[in-house]
């Protein structure tokens, strides 16, 4: 029997594990009663977040689920590393259930008409739908454009070859929202318009709302550029009456030379059709949001 890279003593117990072996330092015990075989770091706060979830769900009662901030990491939802880092899982009941107390995590106690609880196709845990993912996080995000970005990424539909179906629908955000009291309703109904289906990224999202915010028009996501009836380009971010593109240059741009080569292609061929690209990189949209409204507006009234 393989135990795996995590599990439960009572598992490794069954499986003829002995109790020494069990007191072993190589082996990790972020919650009592789960043993943890060292791997290599996690890459980032996100995946550290994941992997100490995961091993909680060894010894996690039938009666607890994830939620939360947990619950988002876990679905893949664009949660910022800095809500993550160094944060214990979020662990939900539901009513009449006392709220979890374990060491090493942060309970919640649920009502049953607000909540619905699913088990992840992959991961096999227990933890929050994807709608009501989004809507327990109205008070836990403290920037409206990463609120908006989750239910964004939450409702994403299928545009690219290989994409997933999307994990919720802009309906199901509305009765998870207004279903009962919540903790930051009022943020919650006041993201819920500004909702995309069409929208991959976080950046994305970012970007679009710096340039709602800086009273310029909502651009279009992910919008095929034709010219003379053939596709030339997919670009992120678009305006299309003024032949003005945005394109989020991620740092995997700059370090696989085929995607540079592509992106290179590409941005003749919009020029070549009149169209103004403006690329924007993290230090932009991050750190100098109103440099970009800036850059459209120019190009806009060219």
């Amino acid at each position: 029997m393989s135990l795996g890279p995590i599990f439960s003593v009572t598992a490794a117990t069954d499986a003829g594990v002995s109790p020494r072996r069990l007191r072993s330092r190589d082996l990790d015990r972020p919650f009592r009663g789960v043993r943890v075989r060292p791997e290599a770091a996690p890459p980032d706060a996100v995946s550290a977040h994941v992997r100490l979830a995961l091993a909680y769900a060894a010894r996690m009662p039938a009666s607890q689920f994830f939620s939360h901030l947990t619950a988002a990491a876990l679905w893949g939802l664009p949660v910022p590393a800095t809500a993550l880092d160094g944060a214990v899982p979020d662990i939900g009941v539901l009513t009449p259930d006392r709220t979890p107390r374990s060491a090493g995590v942060r309970g919640h106690r649920l009502v049953h008409r607000t909540t619905e609880v699913r088990v992840h196709p992959n991961l096999g845990v227990r933890l929050l739908s994807p709608a009501c993912t989004w809507a327990a996080l109205g008070a836990a995000l403290p920037d409206m454009r990463d609120l908006v970005a989750v239910g964004d990424a939450s409702v994403r539909v299928p545009m690219f070859r290989g994409d997933p179906p999307a994990l919720a629908t802009v309906n199901e955000l509305a009765p998870a929202v207004d279903s009962g009291r919540r903790h930051g309703v009022s943020r919650l109904r006041e993201a819920l318009p500004l909702v995309r289906e069409r929208s991959a990224s976080r950046p994305e999202t970012w970007c679009r709302l710096g340039l709602i915010d800086g009273g310029l028009p909502e651009p279009e996501l992910n919008w095929n550029v034709v010219v003379g009836g053939r596709a030339i380009a997919c670009v992120d971010l678009a305006c299309p009456r003024g032949r003005v593109a945005l394109e989020y240059e991620g740092g995997h741009h700059a370090v696989d030379a085929r995607q540079w080569s592509r992106d290179i292609d590409r941005h003749e061929a919009l020029a070549a059709a009149g169209w103004v690209v403006i690329r924007v990189t993290k230090e932009h949209l991050f750190r100098d949001s109103e440099g970009i409204v800036a850059r459209v507006r120019r190009a806009l009234a060219r």
